[in-house]
């Protein structure tokens, strides 16, 4: 007994729409945990730009460094806009052993 013509999308279609809750679910059981306060504080306040600043201690040198880049990305002139922040603190450090 041959199916009717009318199945196989609503098959295309059930499976599209079953992919769609899997993933759903499973993005809303795989949060991130929550985000430390103080670090988030820190971050935020560091100064636009790069700097790094050799720092000598007993046996080691260092080199720490911070940089922030804040911006705006516009389409169009005037309409809504996508804003960058990205901030990152790094230390490099070299001992003789």
């Amino acid at each position: 007994m041959p199916l009717p013509a009318a199945i196989p999308p609503l098959a295309i279609a059930a499976l599209r729409l079953g992919a769609l809750a899997a993933i759903a679910v499973y993005a809303s059981r795989a949060r991130s945990h929550p985000k430390d306060a103080e670090h988030e504080w820190t971050l935020d306040n560091l100064p636009e730009g790069i700097d790094a600043r050799p720092h000598r201690a007993e046996a080691e040198r260092a080199v720490h460094g911070q940089g922030r880049l804040r911006r705006v990305i516009r389409l169009t002139p005037g309409g809504p806009g996508l804003e960058i922040d990205a901030a990152a603190l790094a230390r490099l450090r070299v001992r003789r052993v």
